[in-house]
């Protein structure tokens, strides 16, 4: 896929997560994006910072979700693989050469101005907040792409949210069908939906 039609997402992998992130890459594919994320490839020989770099400097969009970050627990510390992963990101933009120049960011959080606590350097910066619901992640995604793509006339976040739930009624049977237990469907690898959203998206766009 073309550096102009990759989106780099850096977000938690965790089972608590996966109602937002699945919304979020749904929406990439129906405009016709390729979402990239660290947990595609699963080779245990490839230093994991090296395959993160490698995806940022192949996307020209970047969806990085710091709602996280937090502490669970006492005496747990912060989770800093998401800001990170996003500082590499600005600073390809700010030092890269040629078409890295042109890179795009998006910052979601869970709440309005809770990072500046810990990240009191973005200041300043546009961050969206999604409350931790996944009509509302997905509605910032979907807003931040018609914005970024110039587009006229794009559907709507509901719609959007109305499509996804019908994708993942769909994939639940044709899964379920296929023999897979719902464990299997939970933990199926992140290509693997990837893939099944694509080919519904070309026969239900």
């Amino acid at each position: 896929m073309a550096f102009d039609r990759t989106v780099f997402i850096n977000c938690p992998f965790d089972p608590d997560y996966a109602g937002i992130l699945r919304p979020v890459v749904f929406a990439v594919l129906y405009f016709d994006l390729e979402p990239r994320l660290a947990s595609e490839r699963l080779n245990s020989a490839e230093p994991r910072i090296t395959k993160i770099i490698d995806l940022i400097r192949s996307a020209k969009y970047g969806i990085h979700d710091l709602s996280r970050i937090k502490a669970n627990a006492e005496g747990e510390l912060f989770r800093l693989n998401m800001p990170l992963e996003l500082g590499i990101d600005l600073g390809c933009r700010e030092f890269g050469a040629g078409h890295l120049a042109d890179k795009r960011v998006l910052i979601l959080e869970a709440e309005p101005y809770r990072y500046q606590a810990a990240l009191s350097d973005l200041s300043g910066s546009d961050i969206a907040a999604h409350n931790n619901e996944p009509l509302t992640a997905m509605r910032c995604v979907r807003n931040w792409l018609v914005s970024e793509l110039r587009l006229r006339r794009a559907i709507g976040a509901q719609r959007f949210w109305d499509k996804f739930n019908d994708f993942a009624d769909a994939d639940f049977e044709q899964m379920k069908e296929s023999g897979h237990s719902e464990i299997d469907i939970e933990t199926r690898p992140i290509s693997d939906m990837t893939n099944a959203m694509r080919e519904w998206i070309g026969i239900h766009r």
